[in-house]
């Protein structure tokens, strides 16, 4: 037993010095990591720095212009937009004269046709009648004179029926 004690103490110390020995690998390659690290950032700090420093200095130059821009910018949309009410306003005010003068137009228009058509259709009885009864006259007239030659021609009618005769004044 006595053995198995020393020998597991002897393996216990030689792990207790592999561990040491990797600790300490471990503490010098970060320390040289460190370093490189530490090298990096202050070469970019370097190089960095001034362009860090011009864009501070652009900032703070043009920032106020950019405010007085974005100021400018605003109250054009809101002059805008009050034009744009000001002409829609005057555009629907016209629109709605336009259409009141459309229909009064058309009822002006409406009101000459129909005295037109009453005048066009008072000329036509006023004047066609007329001249459908002295068409009728002289229908009439022609119908009597074609009787009286054709009675001449044939001499009076004694032996045909009154009631042709009649019809033949008709025709």
């Amino acid at each position: 037993m006595q053995f198995w004690l020393e020998f597991f103490s002897i393996i216990a110390a030689i792990a207790l010095v592999v561990q040491v020995v990797m600790l300490s690998l471990l503490f010098f390659q970060m320390r040289r990591t460190s370093e490189n690290v530490n090298r990096l950032v202050g070469d970019l700090q370097t190089r960095v720095g001034p362009i860090l420093t011009r864009v501070q200095i652009l900032l703070d130059d043009t920032q106020p212009k950019i405010s007085t821009m974005v100021s400018d910018a605003s109250h054009i949309v809101y002059l805008a937009r009050g034009q744009a009410q000001k002409v829609d306003r005057v555009l629907t005010d016209a629109t709605d004269r336009l259409r009141g003068q459309l229909v009064h137009a058309d009822r002006i228009l409406t009101g000459t046709l129909e005295a037109v058509e009453d005048a066009g259709m008072k000329f036509k009885h006023s004047f066609w009648r007329p001249v459908q009864k002295a068409s009728a006259l002289v229908q009439g007239i022609k119908v009597g004179l074609d009787l009286l030659r054709s009675r001449r021609k044939n001499g009076p009618r004694g032996d045909e029926p009154r009631e042709q005769q009649e019809e033949e004044l008709f025709i």
